[in-house]
């Protein structure tokens, strides 16, 4: 596998000098201050490309290229943000850059409800906690429909919850969940959220699929002609929130989209956490199934709590995945390719705030040693993996 680190650009607090000591030699990244459905020119590409190489590193992932909220909603910017699209792909690949990864996820991207949990050893760590986030949902957002989306149990914890925060923590909740998490491209305030979630109340998840289907049917043929391979990437977390529909959750959702363009360069972003944040998702036979069309790898696992719903993001190897398996997947689909075949790229995903990152500025979910550590361990085990396998 190509080792590879997500990095944000120049105005990340972790350098481009500092990635080449934690062991990754590609870089995964995107042109974060273009907007959403327009072209990313040529320029712009290269400039990028080459500040990366000059720090001795290769731009190995295209993370991401947003697709515009009108194509998911079929606003009136719909056909010629699809156009924008098809016209990146090609500058891309114009570059020598042929894996985009790229979300359909409504309004919010990923969402957490906790930035810095404590764990044990001390170790700050993502959450996602289902009651906070019904708090925020009936008593902050105050959405009409809220009530019927969480139990009566849900509802009464939420409640306790809500009248116990004080107004600086209600406002930090607020904040963790709207004001956006590295690499999403929106930020909202309560008011322009709610203005956001009404462009999809005439949208179920059965349009929102469709045009799903729409866009790589428009999107595929430009990936083919230029040799662009496309990595959708699943929702975070995979079930429906604020009433949002959500069409990339589950292994019948993932299916559904490669059968939607039915070409190898139509793929998958293989997000273990993301895939393993519901329990009926079986991220190994999932990660074997579609191995074939798996074109990045998002390497991370988390600890479901017993609704099934809550979790927190734990040490790469640790949390309810099974990553030796995965890892052991991923390296077997590589044989299976042959050696001409490009490697698949990987990533370690999040990471704890350990050591000096805490008293560092990093990006939430994107520490230095909390990844470094991640990487050496994911590293470690790809290298056993190997040499059992050829030990055979």
């Amino acid at each position: 596998m190509k080792h590879t680190w997500r990095w944000f650009g120049p105005a990340d607090p972790i350098t481009l000098a500092e990635v080449r000591q934690t062991g990754a030699t590609g870089i995964v990244t995107a042109l974060h201050h273009i907007p959403n459905g327009s072209v990313w020119p040529v320029d712009e590409i290269r400039a990028r490309q080459a500040e990366i190489e000059a720090a001795g590193l290769s731009w190995d992932v295209v993370e991401s290229v947003p697709v515009h909220e009108d194509v998911k909603t079929g606003g009136p910017l719909a056909s010629a943000a699809v156009e924008a699209y098809q016209e990146t792909l090609r500058n891309l690949a114009a570059c020598g850059l042929d894996v985009v990864c790229y979300n359909f996820m409504p309004v919010l991207d990923w969402t957490r409800t906790d930035l810095s949990y404590e764990m044990p050893d001390g170790a700050l760590a993502l959450r996602f906690d289902a009651v906070a986030l019904a708090a925020f949902d009936l008593f902050d957002l105050a959405r009409p429909e809220a009530a019927s989306d969480w139990t009566a149990e849900q509802v009464e914890a939420a409640s306790r919850l809500w009248d116990g925060l004080s107004g600086e923590r209600r406002a930090r909740l607020r904040s963790t969940i709207l004001a956006g998490l590295p690499g999403a491209e929106e930020h909202y305030d309560l008011g322009r959220f709610r203005e956001a979630l009404a462009t999809y109340d005439e949208v179920p998840a059965s349009v929102l699929r469709g045009r799903l289907a729409s866009f790589l049917q428009a999107v595929v043929p430009v990936a083919e002609e230029v040799g662009v391979r496309l990595a959708i990437h699943p929702d975070d977390p995979p079930r429906p929130m604020f009433g949002l529909p959500r069409v990339v959750s589950t292994a019948s959702d993932a299916a559904e989209v490669l059968e939607a363009a039915p070409s190898e360069v139509n793929g998958l972003t293989m997000c273990i956490g993301s895939y393993g944040s519901r329990a009926d998702n079986d991220v190994v036979e999932m990660t074997r199934r579609f191995a074939s069309r798996i074109h990045f790898a998002h390497l991370r696992s988390v600890s479901l709590d017993a609704d099934g719903v809550s979790f927190t993001e734990a040490p790469h190897l640790d949390g309810d995945a099974d990553m030796v398996a995965v890892i052991a997947a991923l390296v077997e689909e590589e044989a299976r390719r042959g050696p001409g075949a490009a490697a698949i790229p990987m990533r370690p995903d999040h990471g704890h705030v350990l050591l000096d990152d805490r008293a560092r500025v990093t990006n939430p979910g994107y520490s230095l040693y909390g990844r470094m550590r991640g990487l050496a361990e994911l590293r470690g085990v790809e290298r056993a993996v190997r040499a059992l396998t050829t030990a055979r």
